[in-house]
């Protein structure tokens, strides 16, 4: 097979890279949570996001005394909340700097709280049936291949446990860039599912986003993002779209562009 550009790029470092830059700058998912909110979430009071709207409260219901991880979560954003709010969290991240900002505020506000770096379709860190829940927004776009990710989630939890997931909705990735299109209010496709960064842009565009310290990111397919759950031995119990906050595309004006997934592990697993 011949060779593709993207073939001798480590994607993994980069991100790694990409969302130390992020949280030493304290972007929009790297800034972390005040003390206020970590003592409102102690008297119950408290909410956590998937998407940008906050979770329905039904999704986790009482946390007290569960164990969580939050998967590709770090940023001092939603596991202080979840562990001020009596659940015993580990978080699981690519990123250092990231992992950084939830022991600031664990030991700024008093929490205690579990951080391991390493990537998230490798959970060998833990052992089988650790958790109760696994918490994880939207991040699987950051790594090619998320069927492994599903798989590891199920092994970790208990019988009956709940992963909790969010991923964009596909078709974010199939319309080209170029802002004039946007501009005539035109959604032109150009990309195929699945989607890469790596090796669908042009050696220019790459060679820019790299140069900009962006993240590279995957579009997965829908066979993959539910079907891959299922396959890997949950049962979707509940699900949701939430439109964009902030629209960076085109189509965000047209649809809600985020899904959220409740899906639990079936019992004879």
């Amino acid at each position: 097979m011949p060779q593709q550009q993207g073939d001798n790029i480590d994607f993994l470092a980069h991100n790694r890279a990409s969302w130390d830059k992020q949280a030493s700058e304290q972007r929009e998912w790297s800034r972390p949570v005040s003390s206020d909110t970590i003592a409102a979430a102690k008297a119950g009071q408290w909410q956590v996001h998937l998407t940008p709207q906050p979770l329905p409260s039904a999704w986790l219901g009482d946390v007290k005394g569960k164990h969580i991880l939050c998967l590709a979560s770090a940023g001092g954003q939603q596991a202080p909340v979840l562990a001020a709010a009596g659940a015993h969290v580990t978080v699981f991240d690519i990123s250092d700097r990231q992992l950084e900002q939830d022991c600031m505020v664990a030991q700024r506000d008093g929490l205690e709280l579990q951080t391991v770096q390493g990537d998230m379709r490798d959970l060998g860190a833990f052992a089988d049936a650790s958790f109760d829940i696994v918490f994880h927004p939207i991040s699987n776009l950051y790594v090619p291949d998320v069927r492994p990710v599903w798989q590891e989630c199920a092994r970790v939890l208990k019988s009956g446990g709940a992963l909790l997931a969010s991923f964009y909705n596909p078709v974010v990735f199939i319309g080209d860039r170029d802002p004039a299109y946007a501009e005539q209010g035109l959604i032109r496709p150009r990309y195929r599912l699945p989607y890469s960064d790596v090796n669908d842009l042009d050696a220019t565009q790459l060679a820019a986003k790299r140069e900009r310290g962006e993240a590279m990111v995957f579009g997965h397919t829908l066979s993959d993002l539910l079907g891959g759950q299922l396959a890997a031995g949950f049962i979707l119990a509940d699900f949701y779209e939430d439109a964009a906050a902030h629209p960076r595309f085109l189509v965000d004006k047209y649809m809600p562009t985020f899904l959220a997934t409740r899906a639990l592990k079936r019992q004879d697993l």
